[in-house]
């Protein structure tokens, strides 16, 4: 039986709560034995099931935030194109990181039940994965496992996994790669307001301040509507 996150492990300042895959990811253990199961479905199937990336702690994704707010990360449009960053006023710049990329805080990634996925049975060893809109789109390398998991999903026979970002409403973009294992995602959705996370801007990494944050503070009621709320009905759970 799962049990509510504290405020850390919500933030991903505390992976307590998350345990090794052999893969070397790691997630919350009912989403673990969950994913075990879809990925044995999906072998009978003829993919290779497999987490490109799973929790991701808030100094990690501090670290992304921060790289692509400086001009030491790329940024890229829908299009993959690159954003010419140093052009754009701060506004310009945290929309266009956001569009791809979650402040620290309030990545789904903290909570250990959400994940981006491929296959790597349909690529060289060598590949260099970019969980890009062209990998996933019809004809992608990565169509033919997705297509899979959307008639899993559609018949309620994913493992209570579903896609949050499955539809563009105009905030984050649509990822297919990324699962969400729903049982437990849910109960931390509504929990992620501002006072949780100045808290966390605050305090969680004092030698290193969130960038753009006095724009994001501007912005804060429009982000939290746009780029973290899901909408109803993203998984059966809730629809």
């Amino acid at each position: 039986m799962s049990t509510e996150l504290s405020a850390s492990q919500l933030a991903g300042l505390d992976d307590s709560h998350l345990v090794m895959l052999p893969c070397g990811h790691r997630l919350q253990s009912e989403a673990a034995a969950a994913f075990k199961l879809l990925q044995a479905d999906a072998a009978q199937a003829g993919f290779e099931l497999t987490i490109a990336s799973g929790y991701r702690a808030f100094e990690r994704q501090l670290a992304i935030w921060n790289g692509k707010a400086c001009g030491e990360r790329p940024v890229h449009d829908d299009a993959g194109c690159p954003v010419p960053m140093a052009a754009l006023p701060p506004r310009d710049r945290l929309y266009a990181i956001l569009r791809f990329s979650a402040i620290p805080g309030t990545s789904r990634h903290h909570w250990g039940s959400d994940m981006d996925v491929f296959d790597a049975a349909a690529v060289p060893l060598d590949y260099q994965l970019q969980l890009s809109p062209q990998e996933v789109a019809s004809g992608g390398v990565f169509d033919p496992l997705h297509n899979w998991l959307d008639e899993r999903m559609a018949l309620g026979l994913s493992r209570g996994f579903y896609r949050p970002y499955a539809r563009d409403r105009g905030g984050v973009a649509p990822e297919r790669w990324h699962l969400s294992y729903a049982p437990l995602a849910l109960p931390c959705e509504s929990r992620i307001d501002p006072a949780l996370l100045r808290q966390c801007w605050d305090g969680a990494c004092p030698g290193e301040a969130l960038l753009l944050r006095d724009v994001i503070e501007l912005e804060l009621a429009t982000i939290l509507e746009r780029f973290v709320e899901v909408e109803r009905g993203w998984c059966t759970l809730n629809s």
